[in-house]
């Protein structure tokens, strides 16, 4: 076991998979000499030289359809969106190619292709470097999603989805990179896609998150324990697809859920879990669903006050825990 960072565990994932699997190789905006915004690919170039490890023009869209034509061809390729924000040029290839390849052939082809990028506030990023994509892509076939929050599962999560044969959009939250450290497995493993992670055991309310939001749901459950009151945590890492086993036994023994993410409200992934618990465990529900969620505006501002206003915090987390578990 070693102690690292968000992302450190990234690197170190990019770096073992290079390493074990010559199809493998990485392409995106600064990933060469720059060694990426973040310098997750420092060094890269010189050791895996400039085949594997491409820089690219600021050109979304040919970034994720080349990335899909080598994907095709037999080769794994890691296309990086320097920041989600600048995703959307990518839509079409990500949606209405990658995510239909396997369908549109009949299984005679897939599309082996991880697309990384970091998303989330609380950096000070403003309109252009704070979104979340998550929902946009949240209502596709075809595609999964990942959203790890700790070392060890974005270590995991990223192996898997870089051996995984079909298109893998894999979420960072950039407040996580070098805030969150935890220990982290020698050697090769592996995390599941499609396995949430009970982040915190607890028996009154059921508190169903991911990326940053996991830690300040974790933080807003502890500050509530001395109160008497004990919130189960889940971590759902994979978004799509949705372990809904995992949530549906939570909410039988607590009899009460919450849903917590950064992205809007309105259309997003609590939605999607609050509608999984109406119609499969509604008898087991003792009040009402709640969701706490970035606010219906269409971005983040720069200023601190908009900032704030705008992410849900561990204090409107505990809140919302304290109102449910008295309902």
């Amino acid at each position: 076991m070693a102690v690292k960072t968000v992302l450190e565990s990234v690197r170190d994932a990019l770096h073992a998979e290079m390493a074990r699997d010559a199809r493998v190789f990485i392409m995106g905006e600064d990933v060469g000499p720059r060694g990426n915004v973040f310098l997750i690919t420092k060094g890269f170039l010189d050791e895996f030289g400039p085949q594997r490890v491409i820089d690219t023009p600021l050109a979304e869209a040919s970034i994720v359809g080349i990335a899909i034509g080598a994907a095709m061809a037999g080769m794994r390729p890691v296309a990086e969106i320097q920041f989600a924000d600048f995703i959307y040029p990518a839509y079409n290839q990500i949606v209405g190619e990658a995510a239909k390849i396997r369908y549109r052939s009949a299984g005679g082809f897939s599309c082996p292709l991880v697309i990384r990028t970091p998303y989330g506030g609380g950096v000070r990023g403003a309109l252009s470097h704070s979104v979340s994509v998550e929902a946009l892509f949240y209502h596709v076939p075809g595609l999964k999603m990942c959203v790890p929050s700790t070392p060890a599962d974005a270590y995991g999560l990223l192996v898997s989805a870089i051996r995984d044969d079909d298109p893998v959009l894999f979420l960072e939250h950039k407040r996580t990179y070098r805030l969150i450290k935890g220990e982290v497995p020698d050697g090769d493993f592996t995390v599941p896609i499609g396995k949430a992670d009970v982040a915190r055991p607890g028996k009154d309310v059921t508190v169903v998150s991911y990326g940053l939001m996991r830690h300040y749901a974790v933080e807003a459950a502890e500050k509530l324990a001395p109160e008497g009151i004990d919130a189960e945590v889940i971590d759902l890492r994979t978004i799509r697809p949705l372990d809904r086993a995992t949530i549906l036994t939570s909410v039988a023994k607590t009899h009460r859920l919450l849903v917590v993410h950064e992205d809007q409200k309105f259309g997003g992934v609590g939605a999607e879990v609050a509608a999984v618990v109406a119609e499969e465990a509604f008898f087991d529900l003792d009040a009402p669903i709640r969701r706490v969620c970035g606010p219906d505006v269409p971005a983040m501002g720069y200023a601190k006050e908009y900032e704030e206003a705008f992410m849900p915090s561990p204090e409107r987390i505990a809140a919302a825990i304290r109102e449910l578990a008295h309902e």
